[in-house]
Formats: structure tokens, sequence, C-alpha cells
């Protein structure tokens, strides 16, 4: 009964686990914000080219919510700026071998590790930048990743639920 009620309970922590991180400045008045534009996007960033349509869409999508008005960058309040954090890390691709032989105490074995394979996965990163003091004044980012072996839907709906994941806690403080 107890291993029922842990597990019960490390279920509903991960399931409370956010896939996102923000942060703020505490001195910005939110409310003061009503217009938005798209920050100038920086050359050479090549690993969000195919994304930049699927995170503009959810973008739009979630600050149209939240009564948000698109303007001319000149007459913005608020500027987005976006990026896709690129990490590597290893998978593993297979299982370790191992044989051994002994009796008693003492015994020899030898092992192969387990195969591995560098992935370069993306991590979302999202700016509201003040258009006067030109200053971030909110930030979010995704502890989900888009790699390379994700297909065109399942980037699209990972980049919709992390984009409308972040605006849930945008602007601070109402959640």
């Amino acid at each position: 009964m107890r291993v029922l009620m842990v597990a019960a309970l490390a279920m509903m922590m991960v399931g409370c686990a956010s896939n996102v991180v923000t942060d703020y400045n505490t001195a910005t008045v939110f409310g003061n914000y009503s217009s938005w534009a798209y920050a100038p996007m920086e050359k050479g960033s090549g690993f969000a080219s195919l994304d930049d349509a699927r995170v503009r869409s959810a973008v739009e999508r979630e600050l149209n919510r939240k009564a948000m008005k698109k303007v001319a960058k000149g007459d913005a309040d608020l500027l987005v700026s976006w990026q896709i954090v690129s990490e590597e890390r290893l998978e593993q691709t297979g299982v370790g071998l191992g044989f051994g032989f002994g009796s008693g105490n003492f015994g020899w074995g030898m092992a192969a590790p387990a195969p591995v394979r560098e992935v370069t996965e993306g991590k979302l990163v999202l700016e509201l930048v003040d258009q006067d003091s030109a200053e971030v004044v909110w930030r979010a980012a995704s502890r989900r990743y888009l790699n390379e072996n994700q297909s065109p839907e399942t980037r699209r709906k990972l980049i919709d639920e992390v984009v409308s994941e972040m605006f849930s806690k945008y602007p601070p403080g109402l959640n």
C-alpha cells in the first residue's frame, strides 16, 4: 500500500512540474503595455529558420488572447524576440554487454559500454523587450526540446504547447 501511495505522489509531482521557466523585471508595470511587434531577427540563426512561422503563429495567437495589439515596430510598447538555443546531449542507442566468471569472493569480468551518439536539440527562449528602455522585461525558456528527429507536425504541436504555457505566466503575478 505504501508503494502505491509513494507512486501516486511521485506522479502528481511530475504532473505539476512546469515545462517552462520565466523571469521578469520586478520593477516593471506590465499593465502599461498594450502593443507589440517583432524585434529584428539576427542573421545566421539557421537552426530556427524552418520553425520561424510556427513560433510566430503561436506568439501572435497568445498575445491576441492577452488583448495585445500587433503594430508597426516603431509604435510598439514591447518587442518580441525569440531564438532556439541549440544544446548537445548524449543519447544511449543500445545496451552494453558484459561477461564474467569466478567463484566465491574472487572473479574476473569484462564489459563494453552501451553505444552512444550525440544529439543536437533546441530550447525555445522568448523575450519581451521594453521599446523605450531597450531592456528585457520578461523572459521565458522551455524545458522541452525540439530535435532533428521530430516530424513537422510534432514540432508544431510542441511549439504551440510551449508558447501557450509560456504566456500562461504572462503578465507575472496574475497566475
